[in-house]
C-alpha cells in the first residue's frame, strides 16, 4: 500500500520508520519519525560510491550483500518491535524508492503490512514548505526583556511556540541544555504547528513571539519573517521589579536546578552555570562596550561566588543593570521601529484578554 496525504500524516502525528541512514536523519526530520535505518551511514556511503563507480545494479546488488543473514534479521526485528507499539506506522526513505519498497517487501514476507509514503522524505518536506507560503493571519507578542511573553503564549488558544521549536529562550543568554534542533527539523515542525492550526482554525490569527531573525543559531524561514513583519503587534507591559524576578527564577534558579539533575554534581552544575553565563556575556561584548563589559562581568563573577554559598539573590543586581543598560534601549529602539503597527498595550491580564478575544475571530 503507497500513501500520499500528507496532510493527514502531519495533521494525525502519524508515527513512521525513516529508514533513511543516520546522517540523512540528523540533517533534518519529522517529530513523529523514528529513524531505523535499512542502511547504516558506512554501508550507505559505500553503496554510493558503488552507484557513481558501477551503476544502479551493482549498487542494489551490493546493498543486498551488505544487508543479508544477522544483520538484515536485526533491522527487520528492530521494524517489527516499532511496529508492535505503534500498529499505524508508516515507512518511507529519501524519495520512497528502494529502500523503503525493500522495507515494506521484507515486513510484508514476515507477515506485517506497513503503508510506504509516496514520494518519501522529499515530497513530504517540499509539502511543508509550502505551508509558509499560505500563512494564516499573524499578530505579534512583544514585550521588554523578562516580560514572560512565552509564559503569556503558553495559556493562548492559537499560538506557535516558536522559541520551544527552537529549543533557546531567543536572548544571548536563552541556551537550553538540550542541543537545538537542524534548521532543517526546526522548520519541519514549524510548518506542521501551522498546518494543524490553519486546518483547525482556519481564518482565526495565530499569535507568535516576537523573534528577531534568529533564535539561538536556527533562522526563521523567510515566509515567515516577511509575514511577522507586516503583521499587527500586542505589547506586554510589566515592571522592572518584576521582570528582574521572572528571570532571575527561570535564567539563574531554575537553570541551575536542572543543570543540577543533568550532572548529579552540584560543583560541576556551578561551574557550567557559570560558564555558560560568562561565554554569553562575552557574546554580546562589542554591543556592550568595555566598560560595561567589564562591570557587568564583576557583578555576575560576584553573584556566582555568593551562589556557591547558596545564596542566588546577588544575580538579581547584574540582571537589573544588563535590562536598563542593554536590553531596554535596544528594546526601545527596536519597537520604535514598529510603531505604527502596535494595535494594544497593557498588562498579562488585559492583554490575555484582549489577544483571546481577537485570535478566536474568523476573518
Amino acid at each position: 500500500m503507497i500513501v500520499e496525504d500528507f496532510k493527514s500524516l502531519f495533521l494525525q502525528d502519524c508515527p513512521m520508520i525513516d529508514v533513511r541512514a543516520p546522517i540523512e536523519f540528523e540533517q533534518g526530520a519529522f517529530p513523529m519519525a523514528t529513524n531505523l535505518p535499512i542502511l547504516n551511514d558506512v554501508e550507505r556511503e559505500q553503496v554510493g560510491v558503488c552507484y557513481k563507480r558501477r551503476g544502479a545494479d551493482a549498487a542494489e546488488q551490493l546493498g543486498h550483500s551488505l544487508v543479508s543473514g544477522a544483520t538484515r534479521d536485526a533491522r527487520l526485528q528492530a521494524w517489527q518491535m516499532f511496529i508492535a507499539t505503534h500498529p499505524d506506522a508508516f515507512v518511507y526513505c529519501f524519495r520512497g524508492g528502494q529502500r523503503s519498497q525493500l522495507t515494506q517487501d521484507w515486513l510484508q514476507a514476515a507477515g506485517i503490512d506497513v503503508p510506504r509514503i509516496k514520494g518519501g522524505y522529499k515530497s513530504m518536506r517540499g509539502y511543508l514548505l509550502q505551508v509558509f507560503e499560505a500563512l494564516p493571519p499573524l499578530m505579534i507578542l512583544a514585550g521588554k526583556t523578562g516580560s514572560g511573553k512565552t509564559t503569556l503564549l503558553a495559556d493562548l488558544p492559537y499560538q506557535v511556540d516558536l522559541e520551544h521549536r527552537a529549543q533557546h529562550r531567543g536572548s544571548a543568554f536563552g541556551k537550553r541544555l538540550s542541543p537545538q534542533p537542524t534548521q532543517i527539523s526546526f522548520e519541519n515542525a514549524v510548518a506542521i504547528d501551522f498546518l494543524k492550526l490553519t486546518d483547525s482554525a482556519s481564518g482565526r490569527t495565530v499569535v507568535v513571539e516576537d523573534e528577531g531573525r534568529l533564535i539561538g543559531r536556527v533562522s526563521l524561514p523567510l515566509a515567515l519573517q516577511a509575514a511577522m513583519k507586516q503583521s499587527p503587534l500586542v505589547l506586554l507591559e510589566v515592571d522592572l521589579a518584576a521582570r528582574v524576578e521572572h528571570i532571575h527564577a527561570e535564567y539563574v534558579v531554575q537553570h541551575f536546578a536542572e543543570l543540577l539533575v543533568a550532572t548529579g554534581e552540584h560543583a560541576l552544575a556551578q561551574q557550567q552555570h557559570e560558564s555558560a553565563f560568562l561565554l554569553a556575556l562575552d557574546a554580546i561584548k562589542k554591543r556592550l562596550g568595555g566598560v560595561a563589559h567589564r562591570q557587568l562581568h564583576e557583578l555576575m563573577s560576584r553573584a556566582f561566588k555568593a551562589q556557591q554559598r547558596g545564596d542566588f539573590d546577588v544575580h538579581r543586581g547584574w540582571i537589573r543593570t544588563l535590562l536598563v543598560d542593554y536590553y531596554d534601549p535596544m528594546y526601545d529602539y527596536q519597537i520604535g521601529q514598529k510603531a505604527e503597527r502596535i494595535i494594544f498595550r497593557g498588562d498579562p491580564k488585559s492583554v490575555t484578554e484582549y489577544v483571546s478575544q481577537q485570535s478566536t475571530r474568523v476573518g
